[in-house]
């Protein structure tokens, strides 16, 4: 879910120009997981240029104070939503906190870093949404801590079916600044990719294993 679609535009316009977000049909890249996509998202970029990741903050901080007003604490997803949810928190005047993945397995064994009581109120801060298996784990973690969840916001969504089950069954919340067809529509509009290409892209979207196995023929 995106509120504001020429915010959304221009977000998608910037991850584009300073290549946060690159685009490749004829040579997919590789992600973590295994999977083969003709997109790569690193919004850890944006941090390098101040317009942007200021632009990034303040539309994070409307979307929180229209959608959620203040809430007692902003948490980050680590690792890529640490520094996104402390430039908001500071920007809010807020408490911060960040997420593991997983408990450390030394030391005070802690998977949530900073002060969270029970009862507070919380956004989530996330850079990026794939499959949303990594930040609902934050979420899950926050909720066990004592934490109310309000929702989860992040960068961008690649939209995949998966991600969208998996926020409506753990009856999370989640907004974005952009997403993948607003993505799309910036590239072919800028003439980032052809149409060829946009066929393509939009064939990944709607069945990435699909698309994987049409590579191999």
């Amino acid at each position: 879910m995106k509120l504001n679609e020429d915010a959304a535009l221009t977000v998608a316009g910037l991850l584009l120009q300073i290549k946060a977000i690159k685009l490749n049909v004829a040579s997919p890249f590789t992600w973590a997981s295994g999977i083969k996509s003709p997109i790569y998202c690193d919004n850890r970029i944006t941090l390098s240029y101040p317009k942007i990741r200021n632009f990034i903050r303040q539309e994070f901080v409307s979307i929180i104070l229209e959608r959620y007003e203040k809430p007692d604490l902003i948490a980050g997803v680590a690792t890529g939503g640490i520094a996104q949810g402390a430039l908001v928190a500071q920007e809010l005047g807020l408490p911060f906190a960040y997420v593991r993945s997983e408990k450390k397995s030394h030391g005070m064994t802690n998977q949530i870093e900073g002060i969270v009581d029970s009862g507070q109120s919380v956004v989530v801060i996330e850079d990026l949404i794939s499959t949303g298996g990594s930040s609902l784990n934050a979420v899950r973690a926050l909720r066990e801590s004592g934490a109310n969840v309000k929702g989860m916001l992040a960068i961008f969504t690649y939209g995949l079916d998966i991600s969208v089950k998996n926020f409506a069954a753990e009856k999370c919340e989640l907004i974005t600044l952009t997403d993948y067809s607003t993505l799309l529509r910036k590239a072919i509009e800028e003439n980032y990719v052809s149409e060829k290409d946009m066929q393509s892209l939009m064939q990944w979207r709607l069945d990435p294993q699909g698309w994987e196995a049409s590579l191999k023929k």
